[in-house]
């Protein structure tokens, strides 16, 4: 199967109904990923098929929640929505919620100095507006980058939820900020080590289509 129309039948299965440019966007994504792969080493994967499936699919899944938790904040903030992918590597999830939530204004924030110029020439390349990669320690962002905190601060295997909340806590948007953790289980011992101010209110399970492993959100925030 042509990875096109892999890509369509993995929205149908994830029911996202993305425009042909929004499709299109996403291929060159992938494309750019794996003309990247060869110097700078974005990813171990190195198949387009796999990529397809265990990048852009996995990340893909997300999207529907993330949508459903911010039509719940409708009532509550009535703003542009701010989203932080921390350790953000390639871009996985950020980059592909920058292609399906125009609405949101998403930054992703790595470590690796190529890892952050790859963000930024895939927002440049593919017109992506709300978009941006900064290279930095999250623990060290500047206020700027911060303005007023994160509606969601998002990862995806990054370190553990203690240490995730821990570096992140004071770039919460005050009051409805919450933390949306990409895991492969439910991390219950991980959720068990999180400090006393900190609850989990949601634990969601995900269908990555082609995907036969454990893949689920945990939804945090401050009480």
């Amino acid at each position: 199967m042509m990875l096109a129309e892999k890509l369509r039948v993995g929205l149908a299965e994830l029911a996202l109904d993305l425009s042909e440019h929004q499709q299109k966007q996403l291929l060159d994504y992938l494309a750019m990923i794996a003309k990247w792969n060869k110097v700078y080493n974005l990813t171990a994967i190195r198949d387009a098929g796999e990529m397809l499936t265990h990048h852009l699919l996995d990340s893909l899944a997300v999207v529907a929640p993330l949508q459903r938790h911010l039509d719940g904040l409708q009532a509550v903030v009535s703003k542009a929505y701010r989203l932080l992918d921390v350790g953000a590597g390639a871009g996985l999830p950020g980059v592909v919620i920058a292609i399906c939530c125009p609405h949101i204004s998403v930054l992703c924030v790595d470590t690796v100095g190529k890892k952050a110029a790859f963000i930024q020439q895939v927002a440049l390349a593919l017109g992506l507006a709300n978009l941006r990669g900064v290279h930095a320690r999250v623990e060290q962002m500047l206020p700027a980058d911060v303005k007023g905190g994160f509606d969601v601060v998002t990862s995806r295997a990054f370190a553990t939820l203690q240490d995730f909340v821990g570096l992140t806590a004071s770039l919460l948007a005050p009051n409805s900020g919450a933390w949306m953790a990409m895991k492969a289980k439910t991390a219950n011992t991980e959720a068990a080590a999180l400090p006393g101010q900190v609850s989990v209110f949601h634990v969601e399970q995900l269908r990555v289509p082609d995907l036969n492993e454990d893949r689920c959100l945990v939804w945090m925030r401050v009480h």
